[in-house]
């Protein structure tokens, strides 16, 4: 991470126009490469001053059955750094091997412009500036930013394969962005609540997967 703080502009996350979270990602959609992208392409047509638009662009893919190869990783490191960034007051900061490697342009935008319905219906809960205190500085804006890390986090968890492993995460981070793009605390709490029903189907998965190894070894004993 670089020791330079970040400009008042970049925690503000906003843009002159246009208004809504779903429009605001069609107009990044139409401005990506035609062709093969990487994730600076992303960074650059969303705007390096939007941290919490990007967040909720680079989760979006995750709502939708797309399988595009090394997504869930290098898009949920890049969510996990721009969470420190945020908690530590530093300016957004991506490794080169991340950041330049290159993704199927095609099926990643296919799969947004399905992902953007998902948008569309959050616009339709989203007040801006209700429960204002859920999104103050001080502790409150340091839980949400630590949340959107974790939440990062278990996107890179490797149960890519399995139903909805991705699709919990990637709606904690969303809903946690938006709540702090829009000062929406009750955004903040569903995307809490999306981190603990996240945790809790993990823990599913594992006991599950833990007894079914226990059976097989027993039958193979």
């Amino acid at each position: 991470m670089t020791n330079e703080r970040m400009p008042a502009a970049a925690d503000a996350d906003a843009l002159d126009a246009p208004d809504t979270l779903a429009e605001h990602i069609e107009r990044v959609l139409t401005a990506l490469p035609e062709q093969d992208l990487t994730l600076h392409d992303i960074v650059e047509a969303v705007g390096p001053d939007s941290l919490m638009l990007l967040t909720i662009f680079l989760s979006l893919i995750f709502l939708v059955p797309v399988s595009i190869p090394g997504v869930s990783t290098a898009f949920g490191l890049a969510i996990v750094l721009i969470g420190l960034t945020r908690t530590f007051q530093r300016k957004p900061w991506l490794p080169q091997r991340i950041a330049r490697r290159r993704l199927a342009a095609a099926p990643l935008r296919a799969g947004l412009q399905r992902a953007t319905v998902w948008l569309h219906r959050i616009d339709r809960l989203s007040r801006p500036h209700r429960w204002p205190w859920l999104s103050s500085h001080g502790p409150a804006t340091l839980c949400n930013n630590l949340a959107l890390v974790f939440a990062g986090l278990l996107l890179m968890m490797p149960f890519g394969l399995i139903p909805f492993s991705n699709t919990l995460p990637a709606l904690a981070v969303i809903f946690l962005s938006a709540g702090m793009m829009q000062r929406d605390g009750l955004a903040l709490l569903l995307g809490y609540a999306a981190v603990c029903l996240t945790l809790l189907y993990f823990a599913l998965l594992i006991t599950a997967g833990g007894a079914t190894l226990m059976e097989v070894w027993q039958w193979m004993g």
